[in-house]
């Protein structure tokens, strides 16, 4: 069983950027197709930006896309979310979340079995 720990949250201030990683557990990483989430206080947890196993293709949300570059490697059993241009509203608590199912809309927080326990993202004005 793979599991999952967030890692380079912080404070940042508009306009800065912040790379967090999801280190995975186990040998099986590169079986999993691999996606980030956020929630903000008092809102619905929301699909951020997903990452097909091979690395092969990318998702984005419309509010992160272009902004927001999702990644992966194998290799270190780790994946990453590269986050520039940040704003207050990309305040969040940040999780990966990885599926090994096939033929899932990996946008979809349903699409997923395993989730880390977050990592804190706050944006100041």
């Amino acid at each position: 069983q793979v599991q999952l720990v967030e890692s380079g949250g912080g404070l940042v201030q508009a306009g800065d950027s912040l790379r967090l990683s999801c280190a995975a557990s186990g040998r099986t990483f590169r079986s999993y197709d691999q996606g980030w989430f956020r929630q903000a206080p008092g809102k619905e947890r929301e699909f951020v930006a997903a990452i097909t196993r091979s690395g092969l293709s990318t998702y984005y949300s419309d509010t992160v896309r272009g902004r927001f570059t999702i990644s992966r490697d194998n290799a270190k059993n780790t994946a990453y979310l590269q986050m520039n241009t940040l704003k207050p509203e990309d305040t969040a608590v940040y999780y990966c979340a990885a599926t090994g199912d096939w033929g899932l809309n990996i946008a979809l927080m349903g699409s997923y079995r395993l989730w880390g326990q977050g990592t804190q993202v706050t944006v100041s004005s």
